[in-house]
């Protein structure tokens, strides 16, 4: 009897609940015959327990035994990442409004007192006088002429450099806080897979 191809590629991480059936059509994407295809992404591969924690690694190994099994004669081919990392959603509690303030002022204050603590570092009053006598040729204690639109200016250039507006996004280019945060969850997915991959290091004893 021929082999039926089976082909998967799985997925690089995937968001599950608490206490839910995982199958493999959530973990890989399949190419195969059709009613091998429609049996195949409803094998249950993994079950999250509370045990389990934030976050499971299922090998593709164990989705190919699975397939095996429920397909005696096919021949299954992997493409891609060896590892699919399920990520445990738990219900994330309501912020109280009282909460929420106190953050929203500590930023707030936090920002400011960085802010100011930069520019006396850096003489940035004495800078703008100079800067006005020099082109209006007059001295004067508080150049509003120049500190009003420099202080708007600050608050463009931080739009700008972020690149949203509360939730709404100037531009479909990805901001310098977005690329950092993207190299993190990187560098933490390749973390997990590492030393959640109980298969991944194998000890030989001394004889």
């Amino acid at each position: 009897m021929s082999e039926l191809l089976v082909y998967i590629r799985m997925r690089h991480k995937v968001e599950v609940k608490a206490n839910q059936h995982v199958k493999v059509g959530e973990l890989a994407q399949i190419i195969a015959e059709p009613l091998i295809r429609e049996k195949i992404i409803h094998l249950p591969i993994h079950q999250v327990k509370p045990s389990d924690k934030n976050f499971v690694l299922i090998d593709v190994m164990k989705v190919i035994i699975a397939i095996s099994e429920a397909v005696p004669h096919s021949d299954v081919q992997s493409i891609g990442a060896a590892q699919t990392i399920l990520e445990v959603k738990m219900k994330s509690k309501r912020i109280e409004p009282v909460y929420f303030v106190f953050i929203w002022l500590l930023l707030f204050i936090g920002a400011g007192m960085a802010i100011m603590n930069f520019h006396e570092d850096v003489s940035m009053r004495e800078v703008h006088q100079r800067m006005f006598t020099t082109v209006t040729g007059n001295e004067i204690a508080k150049p509003l002429l120049l500190q009003v639109p420099y202080s708007i200016g600050l608050g463009l250039g931080m739009i700008i450099f972020f690149n949203h507006v509360f939730r709404k996004r100037l531009n479909e280019e990805p901001s310098p806080l977005e690329v950092e945060m993207f190299k993190y969850q990187q560098d933490l997915d390749q973390y997990i897979t590492h030393h959640e991959n109980s298969e991944s290091e194998t000890k030989l004893n001394d004889h």
